[in-house]
This record gives structure tokens, C-alpha cells and sequence, in this order.
């Protein structure tokens, strides 16, 4: 795989008008860009990133959220590759990347139920390990659990 250098800058001159940005070891990408990227970074012959290892997203209370994707190539068989996409928390909405690596519809679903992060696209959001009906999102930091041991 590429450094992260020569990734970003070759992602930018393969899509123009994508801007992205290194930070420590990860890849930021724009919300708008995240689809177009992921479909370079899984067909471009020099990538092949065919694999998405895991999904999942960060709290940063007050205001913002992360998402966080790992891809690795079995073809190549290089990796892994850390993008991560900044959202707003108070209203956390992305493009689903299941049209492009379908492994992710599991693991958006886990993100939609636990971090309440919208997966637009997606073809079956709906919570998964929560039941329908559960108030909140329990992986968020201000999640507050009910008092199992509270007198009724």
C-alpha cells in the first residue's frame, strides 16, 4: 500500500475537486466525497481495497462524530487502511458504502443502532442488537443506562 502521502495525493488528482487530509496514521475524507473514494480505493487496479475489516464510529461530544473504516486488499494483499469521515453529532447522516463493499451493511447497522449515525442508501437500516423501541443510542457518551437496581 501506498503512504499516506502519496494515497491522498494520487486519490486527489484521480478525483478532482476531492480534498482530503492526514492525520496521525488515518485519512480524512469530506462526507460529500466518501462514496467516490471508496469506489476508487476498491477499483482502482493500484488500491484494490476489497475488503472492509471494520465499521464503526467515535463520540466526541459536544459536537462531533466520527466514523471510522478499516480496508484491507486481498488481492494485493495490503493494509490496513484507516479513512476516517468527521460528521456533525447532533444529526449524524453519511452515503452507505454497502453498493460498494456489501460487508458494511451489518456493521452500519451496528452504527446506526449504537451511535445513531443514518446510513443513507442503506437497504435494511434497522437497529441490531438493540430492540425496536429502545430509547437512545447506548455507546454514546451521554448515554445514561437505566438504574437496574432502582425500586420500581
Amino acid at each position: 500500500l501506498p503512504s499516506l502521502e502519496e494515497l491522498r495525493a494520487t486519490l486527489e488528482q484521480l478525483l478532482p475537486g476531492v480534498a482530503l487530509t492526514i492525520e496521525g496514521a488515518a485519512l480524512f475524507v469530506d462526507p460529500k466525497d466518501l462514496t467516490a473514494v471508496g469506489r476508487c480505493l476498491k477499483d482502482n487496479e493500484r488500491f484494490k481495497l476489497d475488503y472492509l475489516a471494520n465499521l464503526t464510529a467515535v463520540d466526541y461530544p459536544p459536537d462531533r462524530m466520527d466514523l471510522v473504516y478499516h480496508f484491507y486488499s486481498m488481492a494485493h494483499k495490503h493494509g490496513p487502511l484507516t479513512l476516517k469521515v468527521k460528521l456533525p453529532r447532533a444529526k449524524p447522516t453519511i452515503a452507505s458504502v454497502t453498493p460498494i463493499w456489501r460487508g458494511a451493511e451489518f456493521q452500519e447497522r451496528e452504527a446506526y443502532d449504537l451511535y445513531g449515525v443514518a446510513f443513507e442508501g442503506h437497504p435494511d437500516l434497522r437497529r441490531i442488537l438493540m430492540w425496536e423501541g429502545f430509547e437512545g443510542h447506548p455507546m454514546r457518551k451521554d448515554y445514561v443506562p437505566e438504574d437496574q437496581n432502582a425500586p420500581a
